[in-house]
């Protein structure tokens, strides 16, 4: 707690107090936001224009949606590939799963920054996914892949890919694997007791990882700069070019704290809609 105190909140109420302050040209508004005026009288020097930019200027509204969408689609991808990688983990033998787990964390080892970078070499018009598509006789032309939305929802899968398989191997470790020879021996088909057991059992893991992707893909800025190019609109880029560019330190700081809102209200209702669940469960057991 005290960590979380001193690293978190006390940060996180700093932004807070410089979304509403006023702007005062480059220099970061630590004023005070109530003062003693004249005659005594207690003012209080609140601004709320930073919020009132993001739900009026249909770039931030544009960015705020892309980064939402980003996140989304890359979460999906993150799950889609990453299950089957760590289903296949988990029933591996204790020497492979070691194995197989060092290869899952091993890219990082190496900087995100540089991953990324060589992704472009990838994706552009004369990288290899390009040759290897012409060669193969699948296009005659070079297809546009980067500077796309699709190069940021690559960059973000395959950044973020092992956040979500951790998570799952985790859970699938723990799995009773003599429940699906019980539900082979009832007549279930591989596919019925995947869906029936496997499945229902390890949606701890896909909401671990689904979190742990989709949070920190929400505000990220290299991947959809690097990538996605200057139409490739996020919410990072935008509290980049307010903090750094613009100078507008009220405005990025409700930009953060607007972001920071949007993902932790509805974890929130979330984990009290589990904790009335998991309630309601009990009162019947």
């Amino acid at each position: 707690m005290l960590w979380l105190l001193a690293f978190f909140l006390a940060p996180l109420l700093v932004v807070l107090k410089i979304s509403v302050a006023q702007r005062t040209g480059g220099v970061p508004p630590y004023s005070d936001l109530v003062a003693i005026g004249e005659q005594g009288l207690v003012q209080i020097n609140l601004s709320f224009k930073g919020y009132a930019t993001l739900l009026t200027d249909p770039l931030y509204v544009e960015s705020y949606l892309n980064s939402l969408q980003f996140a989304s689609i890359s979460t999906l991808g993150c799950l889609l590939l990453g299950y089957p990688i760590a289903y296949g983990i988990a029933r591996a033998t204790p020497a492979w799963r070691m194995f197989l787990l060092v290869l899952v964390v091993l890219p990082f080892w190496t900087s995100s920054l540089l991953r990324t970078y060589a992704l472009t070499g990838l994706l552009r018009d004369n990288g290899m996914v390009n040759q290897l598509l012409m060669a193969i006789g699948a296009t005659d032309a070079p297809i546009r892949l980067i500077d796309t939305p699709f190069a940021v929802y690559v960059g973000i899968t395959y950044n973020y890919l092992p956040f979500m398989v951790l998570p799952l191997v985790a859970n699938l470790m723990r799995l009773d694997f003599t429940l699906l020879q019980a539900a082979a021996d009832l007549g279930a088909k591989p596919w019925r007791a995947f869906l029936s057991v496997t499945l229902p059992l390890s949606l701890p893991g896909i909401i671990a990882g689904s979190l742990l992707v989709f949070i920190p893909a929400v505000g990220e800025y290299v991947i959809p700069a690097l990538l996605g190019g200057p139409e490739a609109l996020s919410i990072g880029s935008r509290i980049w070019e307010d903090f750094f560019n613009a100078r507008n330190y009220p405005l990025a700081a409700a930009v953060a704290v607007a972001m920071l809102v949007l993902i932790v209200v509805p974890m929130l209702l979330f984990e009290a809609s589990q904790e009335r669940r998991a309630e309601k469960e009990a009162q019947r057991t």
